[in-house]
């Protein structure tokens, strides 16, 4: 910024913006929280337990105190960008100066001069409010007389009943029809006099009586003026008919004397005359009217030389006065001259430096003076924010506290417990009876997996990692029949809570996806690596089902450009109404889909219909997939945070786009592709680990062949499970290949410790439901396996494609050998198996 002044109104406005954007997040929260609108409401299975966050509201005495302290300033020159592209500012030359002092001598010689002359003049003034104080013209004169008639007509109706001590309404006149302030004070001052005195009349009955007498006699009146009117105007008609008569007869009379023994075309040369006369009547008429009208614009044309003379007259005093200064600093410039005729020309120049300095000096403090008085101001305004922002932290601070307290408080309970605990067992016992230690645990079991009631407000924000018989998701915590596994799946549950109560970094998550949409409210999402390494941090429940969306569409936006509106419902119609050869396998696989998630265990469940609709549109979208097993499970795990339509693009994406072709066909080409793949990329990031596999003959693929077909579902916990998909749905195919590495490299110690390829076999078939910390898993798979490029998968993909195509080429040609062998062989061919005899 050029001045302090500038700089001010710099820091202001970024103020101003740093304002908005808080109460826009706010407001951002309060319409995501309390009042979604349709367009952003999560409308999957899980969607209606969101958790509802309380939003601090605005604070009004806040902002009445903003506006009160506003800094009323504005650029005097270009301010940020515009104005470092700009040179720097030249200070201004000793000639400038001079004029500057001689247009201020020019002013104060015109005042003196306009006081002397213009004594008589009525002095004109402009207040805040827009007043005018000026000399009324004669038009403003008319009518402001005639509103006074007509307001003086209106007052002797209603006089003696009501008065006004103010009837005029003193508000803010607009600038473009500001009127005399004169003239209202006058008109107030005749009516303050002629009103503010009112007559008492007789009081009772006899008031209404004089009233209504009163009223009788104003109609009375009314009708009487209208009456003459209309007797005048009757008059006049009367008038011009007995005129128009007379001149009609005296035409007739002229013209019936005149006819007699006169030629006709001495007749016809009269009427002829006639016209002539009647048509210069009318140019007569018409000249009139034209001289009126240009006496009319000789009399404003005279007016407008009277102004011209005003100003002309105001333009010779300014000459004149300019006349005068000139003729001043020509003598104040001799006598300098004459003055310092005798001193040296370096004497000179040292007196008009100094002049210069110090005239920049003044100009200098002058706007520093300004500058700090505007930056007065935006200190008040910004110190005014930052007690309100320190208010509402400490509103925050005194929340938390309190929770903390009530915690605290609770685990004082549970150590007393635990302490009493720790005596029973210190004493001995000498009986099979049930001893008081038994109770003890299993009330202290009992307490923490005890779900959240409405009675514990306190341990809200620890929801979505309670402890009860179903997760946020829908998924079964606790098993119901095997009582071993019922003990494991308490103790999974238990310290899944323990990893959510002692590490509470998800509210830091929380606000930087808050900032993050908020950010987005005015534009649309891009791909970037902030968005990136939020996803990879894991979505919020809250924000998951808007971000899956936005995911699918942003990999099937090409497809979907494609279609015709309502295509999915055309698919479905057609899937229900034809024959569909892949109906049969999915009613089959339905309720095996997800038998341990509430919103697919039983038939009537909510989600079993939707999933049947999509994998029916799906297998007549793609007759070549049609259904496959696995593809339940896709759309299952999609249903809870999408709707029907937007599960199917998410099928279509993973199918279609992420995954290589023939993923999920009858001979699961892809999939075994893919497992080669993920063997060499075992010895190459494990390689200790594939070297144990090696040696005890363990074929892994035969666990993470469903991680890869299913993308991890039923394979881990649903926590890590769902910020697995977060990432997959944005990155795509090569996020399986990181997590299924980050899976081994987790347990990397514990198997390695195991000798023999049976325990290591069993080993694998449950680990990945062990392990719970999802922070510690994301780092693995995002950190410590870098770097991970999607180039170097395909180009492996590629080499084992055409191996595998060759093996399959050659059983195959295995295969057909057979069975040519067998046709021709008398012996194989009398062999038949138990099936064909059976059939």
């Amino acid at each position: 910024a050029a001045t302090r002044q500038d700089m001010t109104y710099w820091l202001q406005e970024l103020q101003q913006k740093r304002w908005e954007y808080c109460n826009n997040l706010d407001a951002a929260k309060r319409d995501s929280r309390t009042s979604p609108t349709p367009s952003d409401f999560s409308k999957g299975l899980v969607a209606k337990d969101n958790p509802d966050l309380s939003i601090l509201s605005q604070n009004a005495s806040a902002e009445r105190a903003r506006n009160i302290l506003a800094v009323e300033t504005s650029p005097t020159d270009l301010v940020g960008e515009q104005a470092a592209s700009q040179p720097a500012p030249v200070q201004p030359s000793a000639i400038n100066f001079s004029l500057k002092q001689w247009s201020t001598e020019i002013k104060n010689s015109m005042s003196s001069l306009r006081k002397g002359n213009n004594e008589n003049r009525k002095s004109v003034f402009y207040t805040t409010e827009e007043w005018e104080l000026l000399d009324p013209t004669p038009k403003d004169l008319e009518d402001s007389i005639a509103l006074e008639e007509k307001r003086k007509h209106l007052a002797e109706g209603s006089k003696g009943l009501t008065s006004s001590a103010f009837p005029f309404d003193f508000g803010r006149i607009p600038h473009k029809t500001r009127r005399p302030l004169k003239d209202m004070i006058g008109s107030s001052k005749n009516r303050n006099s002629s009103d503010s005195s009112p007559t008492e009349w007789y009081s009772g009955n006899g008031n209404k009586l004089v009233s209504e007498l009163q009223l009788k006699y104003q109609s009375q009146q009314e009708e009487l003026e209208k009456l003459k009117k209309d007797l005048l105007s009757q008059k006049e008609l009367v008038r011009l008919l007995q005129q128009t008569v007379r001149s009609s007869q005296y035409d007739k009379y002229f013209a019936s004397r005149l006819c007699e023994g006169v030629p006709k075309d001495k007749l016809e040369l009269l009427h002829q005359k006639d016209d002539q006369i009647l048509g210069l009547n009318n140019q007569l008429e018409k000249l009139n009217l034209e001289k009126d009208s240009l006496q009319q614009e000789v009399k404003n044309l005279k007016c407008k030389v009277g102004e011209l003379n005003e100003q002309l007259g105001m333009l010779m005093e300014t000459i004149q006065a300019k006349d005068e200064v000139i003729m001043k600093l020509s003598r104040q410039l001799s006598e300098c001259e004459d003055s310092t005729s005798s001193q040296s020309g370096a004497v000179n120049s040292s007196v008009a430096t100094c002049t210069n300095k110090e005239l920049q000096e003044l100009d200098r403090l002058k706007d520093n003076l300004q500058g700090y008085k505007t930056q007065n101001k935006f200190l008040n305004k910004e110190i005014l924010e930052l007690s309100a922002l320190r208010r509402n932290a400490e509103a925050r601070e005194r929340e938390w506290q309190a929770k903390y307290t009530s915690l605290e408080a609770k685990l004082c309970q549970i150590e007393s417990k635990y302490l009493i605990l720790l005596q029973e067992m210190k004493t001995p016992v000498c009986s099979e009876e049930q001893s008081p230690a038994r109770e003890v645990i299993t009330q202290l079991l009992e307490d923490a997996l005890k779900a959240e009631t409405s009675e514990q407000p306190e341990q809200a924000f620890f929801k979505p990692h309670l402890v009860s018989e179903y997760d946020i998701y829908g998924f079964q915590t606790v098993p119901e029949d095997d009582e071993e596994e019922k003990l494991v799946a308490k103790s999974r549950a238990l310290d899944l809570r323990s990893l959510s109560l002692s590490e509470n970094r998800e509210i830091s998550t929380g606000v930087k996806w808050e900032n993050y949409l908020a950010s987005t409210m005015n534009r649309e999402m891009m791909r970037c690596v902030e968005l990136k390494n939020l996803i990879r941090s894991g979505i919020p429940h809250e924000h998951r089902s808007k971000m899956w969306k936005w995911c699918v569409n942003l990999h099937v936006k090409k497809f979907k450009d494609s279609t015709v509106p309502g295509y999915f419902q055309t698919l479905l119609q057609n899937a229900l109404e034809k024959q569909n050869p892949a109906s049969k396998q999915i009613e089959l696989d339905l309720l095996r889909t997800l038998p341990n998630n509430k919103h697919y265990s039983s038939p009537t469940s909510e989600g079993i219909q939707k999933l049947r609709n999509v994998l029916l549109a799906f297998s007549w979208r793609n007759p070549d997939i049609g259904y496959c097993q696995g593809l339940n499970r896709l759309v299952a795990i999609a249903l809870l945070y999408l709707e029907q339509e937007d599960a199917f693009w998410c099928l279509v994406t993973i199918v279609e786009v992420f995954m290589p072709r023939d993923y999920y066909t009858k001979t699961l080409l892809g999939s075994q592709v893919d497992q080669r793949v993920f063997k060499d990329l075992m010895s190459e990031k494990l390689p200790r680990l594939h070297a144990h596999f090696e040696q005890y003959k363990v074929d892994y693929t035969l666990i993470t062949f469903n991680w890869f077909l299913v993308v991890f579902v039923d394979s881990v916990v649903s926590d890590i499970l769902f910020k697995i998909w977060d990432s997959f749905l944005y990155e795509g195919p090569k996020v399986i290949f990181r997590f299924a590495l980050a899976l081994f490299k987790y347990k990397e110690e514990e198997i390695l410790k195991l000798q023999d390829s049976m325990s290591i076999f069993k080993y694998l078939r449950y680990f990945t439901r062990t392990i719970l910390d999802a922070r510690k898993l994301t780092g693995i798979a995002f950190g410590d396996l870098n770097p991970f490029p999607l180039r170097q998968i395909r180009n492996r993909r590629t080499y084992h494609l055409e191996k595998v195509r060759l093996e399959l080429t050659e059983l195959e040609a295995i295969r057909e050998d057979f069975l040519r062998e067998r046709e021709t062989c008398v012996e194989k061919r009398d062999l038949i198996s138990d099936d064909e005899e059976d059939s």
